[in-house]
């Protein structure tokens, strides 16, 4: 709510009345922080935990209005770099522990302000909800921002209003079960209901069935959490409570979470509307009331934990070295649960917290898979884990004609290709049964997100008196194993990985695709690249298709003997990159010839749920790829001089329609299969299609494709025909031709 500045009498922090615009979410550092940080060696001062003696402000340390030191680096053995200022205290003085009741005194107008308003807002909702919900509970952790959050809804609210639950991931901190132990004594001799919500999945076996969790395929807060606390809530309840959670979430916490409301309904648990009532609250003020009026301090961050969620969390699997110094007993299963599909390091590293499919995890057999003909879609299930019709209860009356057939494995399902134009939704829908039956364990995440209590999982899958609300269906994938587990898109022969992120802040250069194609087979051993600039630039040319393990493929040496740089080599190279998730991202979201500020790039990364080192690293990295002959030779993209430069997409010269043709290949074989399709179907950028298309990639329009379509329909008729309906109204690829059959073309030179 409130701005603050650091104050050199107290060592504290003082709010003022200018309303924030940017938190840097300020913690307290106590010794044992300093200790294991290696400040000891430096600084002098007391070993006491009671009382804090300066603030982080993420990587930097500030002690009574002054930044003394810096932290830069580290992973999840190594400490990181300790840079350090102007001495804290001159001649080796000990260091003074902040004056946590002089800083409360200052604050304590605003500090009353914020709880008074927040108080009334809390009053408010319930009075506005109390004859219409059947139930109000508030949503503890056990963290800094639940604690706050409870003893301000027991102030707010009547003796017997409200209940309290703890969603137990089984991954918290130790001494998080501390802080629960105690809250749940106070809350037994206030009267106050507690109750602790646990999955029927122990960590160890979720992990093992879904693979571990990630950035974007964080499947364990629905399995952990939210499901059992819904759960739990119905057992108090009796039946399928639509009721209110007060839940401590804050705007400044992630980008993910800044535009959140004061009011959500459902965004936690189905049939439960949210209510956050601290969500405008900075760091700086929750931690000035947890002084102010002497709540519960978890010991997590005492020992230099920003937060204190799961102890091993792909969200901070880059500032692991703490929890690891601290907790390595605890952490170490999990540790072992990575290992078994990740190398050392992507481990040490945290990348392995970046995995968006199941490509990375070993052992991962497909059980469910996709494809078409000509005319017939087709869905193989391998082992099913349920039974497809309970599930096909959902959907109700299919409204077209499919098939399923039997085999030893599983089955295969089949139906019109046609249809998945005439009912899109319908056919996501019913593609999700069978994601469902492929994969389901049981996790009960569709049993609570049905309002409706239709699904349960009690003895076995049970569906009555489906309601068709599809809440359950609207899981990614329909099902969250599957969508963990799953295989990527298939382009060709080739898998892709997808990560948006891929380059981070080493984006290829000139140089080194120089070097691959001069060292060839011995790249690997003898290129003079560093250890991540190999990692990373190693795992884009094995996506690519120009490395397969440790040697070049076919593909690049037909591209070597055109010259690996010339016009033609450099699109087929740029069209197997647009399946690379980052370079993907660059087509789909920059138009050619309109320029777009790295701010406004930013921006539009940080709204799409990335972090702000994602949004600058992904940005930043098109400056440098343009550089390359990409941009230069090719004319992929621009950029502008100025400090806060233009991104611009430009048309890229293309000399050799083969490389188109190629192109079209690659389309549909990315579209499942799809070989005609129209010319105004290619430019229209706005219909959703896994495969890119090659007017996409290079910015070509109609007055471009013209030309080179009619060239190529008479030069290789056996490759694609061209209708002349309605200006170019049909193109058709030969369906028993693939994009390999193409690259042979090139070898004719």
């Amino acid at each position: 709510m409130y701005s603050y500045t650091h104050d050199p009498a107290t060592g504290g922090l003082l709010l003022n009345s200018t309303p924030t615009g940017y938190s840097k979410e300020p913690r307290p550092v106590y010794a044992p922080e300093l200790d294991l940080l290696g400040f000891g060696a430096h600084w002098n001062y007391d070993k006491q935990t009671d009382t804090p003696y300066l603030w982080a402000e993420h990587n930097e340390y500030w002690y009574r209005g002054r930044l003394v030191a810096k932290l830069k680096g580290g992973n999840l053995y190594e400490a990181p770099e300790l840079i350090l200022f102007e001495p804290p205290e001159p001649d080796g003085v000990p260091l003074r522990p902040i004056d946590i009741p002089a800083m409360c005194e200052k604050n304590r107008e605003l500090l009353e302000v914020i709880e008074t308003a927040t108080v009334k807002r809390i009053v408010q909702v319930y009075e506005k909800y109390k004859d219409k919900l059947d139930l109000f509970h508030v949503a503890f952790s056990g963290g800094k921002d639940s604690c706050v959050l409870l003893d301000l809804v027991k102030k707010s609210l009547p003796k017997g209003s409200f209940v309290v639950v703890f969603g137990d991931t089984g991954m918290e901190f130790p001494d998080t079960y501390d802080v629960i132990d105690k809250t749940e004594e106070m809350c037994k001799a206030e009267e106050i209901p507690f109750y602790r919500a646990a999955s029927h999945l122990t960590p160890e076996e979720s992990w093992k069935l879904f693979g571990p969790p990630s950035r974007t395929l964080r499947w364990c807060c629905s399995v952990h959490k939210s499901t059992p606390q819904a759960l739990a809530l119905r057992a108090v309840n009796h039946k399928y409570a639509h009721g209110l959670s007060f839940v401590g979430i804050r705007n400044w916490e992630s980008i993910l979470r800044s535009e959140m409301a004061y009011e959500t309904d459902g965004e936690k648990v189905k049939g439960m509307k949210s209510f956050n009532p601290i969500i405008e609250w900075t760091s700086a003020e929750i931690w000035l009331y947890i002084y102010f009026r002497n709540t519960l301090i978890n010991p997590a961050y005492v020992k230099g934990n920003a937060r204190a969620g799961c102890v091993f969390c792909p969200m901070s699997a880059k500032t692991d070295y703490l929890k690891n110094a601290v907790y390595a007993k605890t952490i170490a299963p999990y540790i072992k649960s990575v290992g078994k599909h990740y190398q050392d390091f992507d481990i040490i590293n945290g990348y392995w917290s970046a995995r968006t499919n199941g490509l990375q995890l070993s052992d991962n057999e497909e059980n469910c898979k996709e494809w078409c003909d000509k005319t017939t879609y087709y869905i193989e299930v391998k082992k099913p884990k349920t039974d497809w019709r309970v599930w096909i209860k959902t959907i109700g009356q299919v409204p077209f004609l499919y098939t399923v057939t039997e085999n030893a494995d599983g089955y295969v399902v089949q139906f019109n290709k046609e249809i998945v134009l005439k009912y899109p939704s319908i056919v996501g829908h019913f593609k999700k049964v069978f994601h469902k039956a492929a994969y389901c364990i049981g996790c009960r995440v569709c049993e609570s997100n049905c309002k409706f209590g239709c699904i349960t999982f009690a003895q076995h899958l049970r569906i009555t008196d489906c309601k068709h609300c599809q809440e359950c269906n609207q899981l990614d994938g329909g099902c969250l194993v599957y969508n963990s587990r799953r295989h990527p898109v298939r382009t060709g022969d080739k898998q892709m990985k997808q990560s948006v992120d891929c380059f981070g802040t080493h984006t290829p250069k000139t140089e080194w695709f120089e070097s691959l194609f001069s060292l060839k087979d011995k790249f690997v051993k003898e290129n003079s690249l560093g250890s991540e600039q190999k990692v990373r630039f190693l795992r884009y040319v094995r996506a690519i298709g120009l490395m397969d393990c440790d040697r070049v493929t076919p593909f690049a040496h037909i591209l070597d003997s055109m010259a690996w740089d010339s016009h033609t080599s450099l699109g087929l190279i740029l069209i197997n990159s647009a399946y690379y998730a980052q370079i993907q991202w660059y087509i789909r979201n920059l138009e050619v010839g309109r320029p777009v500020s790295r701010t406004a790039v930013q921006e539009l990364l940080r709204q799409e749920g990335h972090s702000e080192f994602t949004s600058k690293t992904v940005s930043g990295a098109f400056k440098r790829f343009v550089l390359s002959p990409f941009g230069t030779k090719l004319g992929f993209g621009i950029t502008t001089d100025e400090k806060d430069y233009n991104l611009l997409r430009t048309k890229c010269t293309i000399t050799d329609p083969r490389v188109v043709l190629y192109g079209l290949y690659k389309f549909a074989e990315g579209c499942g299969g799809f070989y005609q399709f129209t010319l105004t179907r290619l430019l229209d950028y706005n219909v959703e299609a896994d495969g890119i298309s090659p007017t996409q990639i290079f910015g070509l329009e109609r007055e471009d494709m013209v030309p080179l379509l009619q060239g190529l329909a008479a030069k290789y008729p056996d490759f694609i025909g061209v209708t002349f309906t309605h200006d170019l109204d049909k193109i058709t690829l030969e369906s028993d031709k693939n994009s390999a059959d193409v690259l042979e073309l090139f070898k004719e030179d």
